[in-house]
Parts: structure tokens; sequence; C-alpha cells
């Protein structure tokens, strides 16, 4: 089954600005829901988007207002992305480090803006960063903030623990995961905390983790989803009900429902279509590539957002993708 993209508004600038983008990878929303972040690998730049989502009884309304092109040394193959808040974003980049910005707020205007790190992270001698994937941000207490790192080809996730108000030097570099994975490329923490997923292309599957302060690199996956094609952005919906997961190898996103539990092995409860078979096919460089890469909720709960080279963006409601009868999930809605 394949399901309409939601048709959202942009002017011509917006739209030559994502049609210029070239391969993607990640892309995310900021807390706020007022931004949305695309990791633009190919060019080796951020492109950033003002958006406004709006929940109506017809389904989601999506505007696109504006665009800001970010380039900086610190800059370079971006896979990952996330944001620390509504002003500070954190980006992965594969051929190098990881780096944190401070975006600049006060006009987009369609700008191409040459921006400068506010800290660059390697990860010291004894955790150092290579090919640094998906990032994930986790906020902790005393102005600390986890950043979880997939370390692509080194079949690692590590964590590396920032002090904003120490300029965001980090403070804790550490291997965290690595049992169960082969190419660990996309990279989620549930909303009440207590789930890491983790795309493991390799393996084909999704490695589900369960947060304690004893988990480490030995640490065994206690869940695993299956049948999950060429898996590559994921995310928890806001009840942690449901886990949705893009199938770069495939059209489709496909759904994992939580049930009584994450643990133990299961395979989707749904596949939707995001692709039409025309773009899927130009996108169809080899059995891993053409469907979609990144991945994202709106913090409204209305739109699952998703990119890749031959889509750089499409929206679909997130009760579409879901299912209504399924799930009893409604667009904008909060369930414990």
């Amino acid at each position: 089954m394949t399901i309409p993209p939601v048709a959202f508004r942009a002017s011509q600038a917006v739209r030559a600005a994502l049609s210029a983008i070239r391969r993607t990878e990640d892309l995310r929303f900021s807390p706020d829901n007022r931004l949305l972040a695309i990791a633009a690998f190919a060019r080796k730049r951020c492109l950033l988007l003002r958006i406004d989502v709006e929940t109506r009884p017809d389904g989601p309304d999506v505007t696109i207002h504006d665009f800001m092109e970010l380039r900086s040394d610190g800059i370079g193959e971006v896979h990952g992305l996330d944001f620390m808040d509504d002003k500070t974003l954190v980006v992965a980049n594969r051929d190098g480090q990881l780096a944190i910005f401070a975006l600049p707020m006060e006009s987009m205007a369609g700008q191409h803006r040459e921006i400068t790190a506010l800290r660059r992270i390697d990860g010291k001698p004894f955790c150092k960063l290579r090919t640094p994937g998906s990032v994930v941000v986790r906020r902790e207490s005393g102005g600390r903030v986890s950043l979880l790192v997939c370390n692509n080809y080194t079949h690692l996730v590590t964590r590396h623990v920032a002090i904003r108000w120490l300029g965001h030097r980090t403070v804790r570099n550490q291997p965290l995961l690595r049992n169960g994975l082969d190419i660990p490329d996309g990279i989620a923490i549930s909303h009440d905390g207590k789930w890491i997923a983790v795309s493991s292309h390799g393996t084909r599957d999704v490695k589900l983790y369960q947060m304690s302060s004893s988990l480490g690199p030995k640490s065994e996956p206690v869940g695993i989803l299956q049948d999950a094609g060429f898996p590559h952005g994921l995310r928890f919906t806001r009840d942690d009900r449901q886990i949705l997961v893009a199938d770069a190898g495939s059209p489709a996103v496909h759904v994992y429902e939580r049930g009584d539990g994450w643990t133990g092995r299961r395979g989707p409860v749904r596949s939707v279509g995001v692709l039409d078979e025309e773009i899927f096919l130009r996108g169809r460089a080899s059995v891993e590539e053409g469907g979609p890469k990144g991945l994202d909720i709106d913090r409204s709960n209305s739109v699952v957002a998703v990119t890749c080279e031959e889509q750089a963006l499409a929206f679909y409601p997130l009760a579409s993708i879901v299912g209504k009868t399924m799930s009893g999930i409604e667009p904008g809605v909060a369930h414990p």
C-alpha cells in the first residue's frame, strides 16, 4: 500500500533549495516544532527550514515559510543531526567529527550562511569517533547532554557527555553499544527514556537495548525488530507504542508495535509505501538504495517527514502510516 503525501505550501525559492540538496541522510524537527534540519551529505551542508505544522479535522497542514543553507568547515559529509535545544544543532560528519553550532536565527530569508562551530568533538584518544553517522541527544540533569553516536563502520555506538556551561566541553567519552550491531545506521531513544533503538544495516534489523547504569558494549539487545530490509532512520511515536523504521532498500516505512513490551523478536505489523515506483527505481543504484533514509515525527505527533536523494522531503499523516483502527492513535493527541 502506498499513501499520498501531504501537499505542503512553500515558495519557489524553498522548492529550489530542496531540489538542490542531492543526496540526503537524516532530518530532524526542533523541540519547538518550528524548524526542520536536513543533512545534505553530498553537498556538505545543512538545510534549515522554518516550518509550521497545524492539526486540522481533515488532516495535518504543513507550510514551509523560509530556508537557510548552512556551510562550515565543521560540516563535512553530514550524515546525522539533532537539536540540543531550539537554537543549538549537533551534526555528525561521517568523514570527521561531531560539531555543535549555535544557529543564526535573526533572519533566514533564503540566506547561505557560513557559520563556525561552538565545539568540535572527536571522542578523545580512548573513544575516538570513526565514521560517525546518526546522532541522538539525551538531555540530563545539571546542564549535561549525552550525545549517542552511531560509528558506522566500526560497528559501535559511543556516548559523549557535554556540559553546556563549559561551552559544551565533553567530560566523558565512552563506548556504549556493540553487541549485535553491524553498521549501525540510525538511532532513537524512547520518550520515557527506557529504550535505545539502533538500526543495524548489516543484519537487516533493529536492535533494542534497555537503558540502565550497567549498559555497555557487551550488553545484548533484548529486542529485535525483524524484516526491516535495510533500516535507516527510525523514531518512537510519542506514546512509545510504535516504532517507525525507514527502509532504504524498499519504498516503505515499517511499523512495529510494542504490545506488552519491546523484548523478544517481532516483525512489522504494517508496511506503508512512501515513494512511488518511478522515484524508487530512479534511486535504485543497488539493492540497499532507493528507499527512504531520514525519518522523523513532528512534535505535535501529526506528521512523519521522510527524505532520500530522489525525494528530498515529503510529509505523511502519522495516522495514515500507523493506521487509526490498529493503534487507536490520533494525530496531535498524546496517550499515556
